[in-house]
């Protein structure tokens, strides 16, 4: 359990707040690319972190991240006109470019005045179909980080994102947390023996061992954990890596996901999929893999867990019994939700906006849980303490999530040896191996 006092410092990721602080100091995805404007087009406004900001792209494509406050007197850029190379506040005309640049003031007399000033827009990068961008100090920010799935194209990807209304450390606690899959997914995993998905096939073994082997080691990009099950006489271990801030390399090798903060009480949860040799970004691939996990549009809309519904009666809350279907569930079902992605979603939800983990009780199954808080705490005290955060040293591309089978006396971090290891947590489970 944790106190209050360390809760509320995990947790709370607004201006000025430790754990927000460390975090702008990483770069975060922000927006699918799907989701932006159009060149040219019409700026939307999005919430990172408790702040609202302004996306849009130039009419060469160029994303831009602007402050949603104008430079000049705070008017909203959401009602900025789009202008060609730059986006023009209505009030008063000042055009800023997505790089910060001041285009135009037209109504200052000195033609000089707009070169001694810059307009409030952060550092922006396209990769992987995700806009990311570093929200810290000026100059201050890190190398961007390459990852797998961002080598490959459109047509050999999947992006999906997710609104859960739960604070963001809900969301990553259940991708760190192997030993719920078997019990609450249990109906989901039962479909794996008759799927042709890939994805399917790589976790139908995790229906057989409920309690399964945990240990984790401390990394210097954050923590990695195994989870090792027993199947038809061998051993079959899955390492999952939690990358500070907020990103997990999952243990199938082909998913990458992340939770980031919309405010303290909602988060976007992004996921990718990526097959160098298949086009899962093409039909009918792309459908079967959403609507296998839940990230479907019409299923999310229905659990009000997109942008334009996360605000509906059809967001999962107490009063409609988190949309849970009571009939599927009598019926044999054993959760009575559509899929893998709401029955994690009403867990976390309905714990609370912002658990409160001093009334939890953890075992030896949530030793990857222990390393999360560890983990993340570390990171909120650096900052606050004005000392280095170690993961923004560590080279974050080179984290992974693998599975492999492994013999009964064989280390399972030989499926891993290029990750740096700074302390061992050693075995989470009361049964012997």
């Amino acid at each position: 359990m944790l106190t209050k006092q360390d809760n509320e410092l995990m947790c709370r990721t607004g201006a000025g707040t430790a754990m927000g602080n460390a975090m702008r100091r990483f770069w975060l995805p922000v927006i699918q690319s799907s989701d932006m404007p159009e060149p040219n087009g019409d700026p939307k406004t999005i919430e990172l972190l408790g702040q609202r900001y302004v996306v849009w792209r130039d009419q060469q494509g160029r994303p831009g991240l602007f402050d949603e406050g104008c430079l000049h007197r705070g008017a909203s850029m959401q009602l900025a006109r789009a202008d060609g190379d730059g986006l023009r506040c209505i009030y008063h005309g000042w055009k800023f470019a997505v790089d910060g640049k001041v285009l135009e003031t037209p109504n200052v007399p000195d033609p000089k005045f707009k070169d001694r000033i810059k307009g409030r827009t952060y550092p922006v990068r396209e990769a992987g179909g995700l806009i990311w961008a570093y929200l810290g100090p000026q100059g201050k920010e890190p190398p961007f980080p390459h990852r797998a799935f961002m080598d490959q194209p459109d047509s050999h990807r999947i992006n999906a994102c997710a609104i859960v209304n739960c604070n963001f450390v809900q969301v990553i606690e259940g991708l760190v947390d192997s030993s719920h899959l078997t019990v609450l997914h249990s109906s989901a995993l039962a479909q794996t023996n008759d799927s042709d998905l890939d994805y399917a096939g790589k976790i139908t073994h995790m229906q057989f061992d409920a309690a399964p082997t945990i240990e984790a080691d401390e990394t210097d990009f954050g923590f990695h954990y195994v989870a090792i099950r027993q199947a038809a006489g061998s051993r079959i271990a899955r390492v999952t890596s939690f990358i500070a801030p907020c990103f997990i390399a999952n243990a199938n090798g082909d998913v990458w996901l992340a939770a980031v903060p919309i405010n303290d009480e909602r988060c976007y949860f992004f996921h990718v999929w990526w097959d160098a040799g298949k086009p899962i970004g093409e039909e009918p691939l792309r459908h079967a893999q959403l609507k296998f996990v839940g990230l479907d549009e019409p299923t999310l809309r229905k659990y009000g867990m997109t942008l334009d519904t996360c605000d509906s009666p059809a967001a999962m809350s107490t009063v409609n019994g988190y949309r849970q279907d009571r009939k599927l569930q009598r019926g044999g079902h054993f959760t009575g939700f559509d899929s893998i992605t709401q029955e994690d979603a009403a867990c976390s939800v309905s714990s609370g906006a912002i658990r409160d983990r001093s009334q939890e009780m953890l075992s030896s199954a949530d030793l990857a849980i222990s390393r999360l808080h560890r983990t993340l705490l570390a990171c909120a005290r650096a900052e606050r303490d004005q000392r280095d955060i170690l993961a923004l040293r560590a080279d974050a591309g080179s984290a992974i999530g693998i599975s492999g089978e492994i013999g009964l006396d064989e280390d399972w971090r030989r499926l891993v040896p290029h990750h740096r290891i700074i302390s061992s947590a050693g075995a989470g489970t009361q049964r012997n191996q």
